[in-house]
């Protein structure tokens, strides 16, 4: 069995209007609302023992709240450009260079294509994913590389103002 969390970045900031849209950091609120996601997942009994993230500064620092909270070090988070504004094929792409003595993975991305790719793994739907909105499915399989054909189950969704 595998599980997999999806996560849209934290609320980024648009102070500098001129600023590239790749290097925006997390606001105010994205730097409080990850660390709160991260606690809540481990409040949950959910043990992320691998980070996958876009390489966009936003994600990158969304990721690295998580990594924190589950005691991964910066060095065995796996960045990957294609994850910037990707498409739900790259998120498949992604998923199945995961090495299988991951358990639980979290990949941290971008909308729309976050949204996308989660409308289609399971029944269970969602219209826009907000700002460090976590979506997490079960997979029954024991390697990352049978996901396409892994039967997925809809575990959970929880984002910073569910509450």
């Amino acid at each position: 069995m595998k599980e997999l969390l999806l996560v849209r970045h934290a609320k980024s900031s648009w102070a500098n209007p001129g600023q590239d849209d790749f290097d925006r950091p997390l606001n105010d609120r994205g730097q409080k609302d990850a660390p709160m996601m991260a606690q809540r997942m481990i409040q949950r009994g959910v043990s992320i023992n691998g980070i996958i993230t876009s390489t966009a500064l936003r994600a990158i620092t969304t990721a690295r709240f998580f990594a924190i909270e589950n005691s991964i070090a910066e060095k065995d988070i796996i960045k990957h450009e294609f994850l910037y504004h990707a498409p739900p094929e790259r998120f498949v792409k992604a998923i199945l260079q995961i090495p299988d003595t991951i358990t639980t993975a979290a990949i941290f991305a971008h909308n729309p294509g976050i949204t996308d790719f989660v409308n289609q793994l399971t029944e269970a739907r969602i219209d826009d994913m907000p700002t460090c909105c976590v979506f997490a499915i079960k997979l029954n399989t024991d390697s990352w590389k049978d996901f396409s054909k892994a039967k997925k189950e809809f575990w959970f969704a929880d984002w910073p103002k569910r509450l």
